[in-house]
């Protein structure tokens, strides 16, 4: 972990790094499901990404349980300028989802770089949006954020929302979107968060998982949001609620 700055915060850690680099191998030997069907229904002529996420046992009256995958959990978060966020306003948009901190000088430029580049390719396309979690909420406020993104050139009504809620809360989205977010050590104020991006779909499933410190993992980002656009027509009149429609079965 680096020393923390001369305003006593922590930085992202590439001890960090290393920790969520683990959690990603877990999803390749099953933590995280890499590698399920879709929906019952669904069209099995094109190759469609993977449904990652946390594998559930849902009972069925009189037969077999299914083994199924949880949608992200529905969130109330508060963007830059004071707008609620949450799943059921991001229904039907594929969203590219990070965690950073304003103060964090190591990994997160190198990330918001990343993100500029999908950022600068959908800024006009209402499908798309992207959701950069802080994990300090007690400094990022919401003029601090707004100032983040200005320098970013992030303007109001552009589909990247910088958000905050309680650190608890972060911390456990952190972890339905496979990365980590969480005081950093013994020292007072100290965090570290991984570089994971984390692709969304329209209703709200875990696609695909990137390094946002590559280059070439944006790459990859950038086509897979493609391909879950190309998606989104034979979809669109399914509902983001996990109530009305179940998780794909296993």
């Amino acid at each position: 972990m680096n020393k923390p700055s001369n305003r006593g915060r922590a930085v992202a850690s590439r001890q960090g790094d290393r920790f969520i680099k683990t959690v990603l191998l877990a999803g390749v030997t099953g933590l995280w499901l890499g590698g399920c069907s879709g929906p019952a229904g669904e069209t099995k002529s094109m190759p469609r990404l993977p449904y990652l996420g946390e594998r559930l046992v849902q009972p069925r009256p009189g037969r077999a349980p299914d083994t199924v995958v949880a949608q992200i959990p529905s969130f109330a978060l508060q963007n830059q300028y004071g707008q609620p966020v949450t799943r059921a306003s991001l229904a039907g948009r594929v969203y590219v989802a990070d965690f950073f901190f304003a103060t964090c000088p190591n990994i997160c430029p190198r990330m918001q770089s990343q993100l500029q580049r999908v950022f600068q390719r959908y800024r006009h396309d209402s499908r798309v949006a992207l959701l950069s979690h802080t994990i300090d909420p007690a400094h990022d406020s919401l003029p601090v954020l707004r100032a983040y993104a200005a320098r970013l050139g992030v303007r109001e009504g552009q589909p990247w929302h910088f958000v905050m809620a309680p650190r608890d809360t972060i911390f456990q989205l952190a972890r339905a979107y496979a990365t980590v977010a969480e005081s950093g050590g013994d020292l007072p104020g100290r965090l570290a968060h991984g570089g994971t991006l984390a692709l969304v779909d329209g209703r709200g499933y875990l696609r695909g998982l990137y390094d946002g410190l590559v280059p070439a993992e944006t790459d990859r980002l950038l086509l897979d949001v493609a391909r879950l656009l190309a998606e989104a027509p034979a979809e669109a009149s399914l509902s983001l609620v996990t109530t009305q429609k179940p998780p794909p079965d296993l």
